[in-house]
């Protein structure tokens, strides 16, 4: 009986080990929980376009939108741990677990990190007439106006929902908030003047500013954004301390094979390496991963620090989802 059972596992070994080796051969799907042309699938179609190339195979990106990212997410932690389904994510991934009061899935135990991809700043921009000059008054003006100023966001969970929550926390004012079904309809509302401002993505306001459709009044990153190199961080503009950069992650299934997740981890980091990748990721402001935080023990760190520190930002601002 005990050798039946060790030769099994040693059949199980060999099969892993031989699927790791041929791997891929097949297409890789990876999984967007957000709407296609979106800022997440806009950075996952260029860097599954590299690794692509590194791999031999496509990566092919499948739009699994709805519940701030968790849909998506728990499709790929209920797939096989093969290699062939990965989630490509934001900084949601670490702050729905205090936004919703079930998840079907763990989301520190469920999921073997391959990497951190990239880093996008974000900006405060309002609608193109709003009073304020620059992003001093725009602080003043929205704390003394408070019960008049309207912020819009793309939903629940969304990078332009937190980087609201941290801002009026920081400002310790709170003013009526607009929920959008995604990025696009706010953004195509702000430019409408139908609110007042929000501090979204640089993939999603670099356009509307630089048509003069909206204000702009600064970024969030801890430097000034390369593409926006006039607009001032919000630190060196007065709100000290407030730093934000949206990190994006590649995740695969809890249990997939060591030499799979190598071979991904080595496809990731030359794809954040290809010319024609850093081009575009340049052209949208985003910023490439260094080799040290492309890999699964930074991600998996930096995952457990991000739940740490947005868990008593949401439950301060009473915000939940079902």
């Amino acid at each position: 009986m005990i050798r039946r059972t060790l030769t099994a596992l040693a059949l199980a070994c060999l099969a892993t080990g031989a699927a790791a080796e041929d791997y891929p051969n097949r297409f890789v799907t990876l999984v967007m929980p957000y709407s296609a042309g979106g800022p997440g699938d806009t950075l996952a179609r260029i860097v599954g376009q590299g690794m692509g190339k590194v791999l031999g195979k496509p990566v092919v990106i499948e739009n699994t939108a709805g519940a701030g990212g968790t849909i998506g997410s728990a499709r790929v932690a209920g797939s096989d741990p093969d290699g062939y389904t990965l989630l490509m994510n934001h900084v949601s991934h670490a702050t729905n677990p205090s936004l919703y009061r079930k998840l079907r899935y763990d989301t520190e135990t469920d999921f073997q990190p391959i990497g951190v991809v990239a880093d996008l700043p974000m900006a405060f921009v309002a609608k193109k007439d709003f009073p304020a000059k620059d992003f001093g008054e725009f602080v003043a003006y929205v704390k003394a106006h408070k019960e008049d100023v309207t912020y819009g966001h793309a939903g629940i969970g969304s990078a332009s929902h937190l980087c609201g929550l941290m801002f009026f926390s920081a400002i310790q004012t709170k003013v009526t908030t607009v929920p959008y079904k995604g990025s696009g309809p706010a953004m195509n509302d702000l430019i409408g003047g139908q609110f007042d401002f929000i501090c979204d993505q640089t993939i999603n306001v670099v356009s509307p500013i630089k048509s003069g459709s909206i204000k702009p009044y600064a970024v969030t990153s801890p430097e000034r954004a390369a593409i926006l190199p006039d607009l001032p961080t919000a630190e060196e503009a007065g709100l000290k301390g407030f730093q934000l950069s949206i990190w994006y992650g590649m995740f695969a299934p809890k249990g997939t094979p060591k030499p799979v997740v190598d071979k991904l981890v080595a496809a990731l980091n030359a794809a954040l390496k290809d010319p024609e990748v850093t081009s575009k990721l340049a052209g949208l402001g985003a910023v490439p991963a260094a080799p040290e935080r492309a890999n699964p023990d930074a991600l998996r760190a930096h995952v457990t620090a991000e739940i740490n520190r947005w868990s008593p930002v949401i439950k301060a601002a009473g915000v939940y989802a079902e």
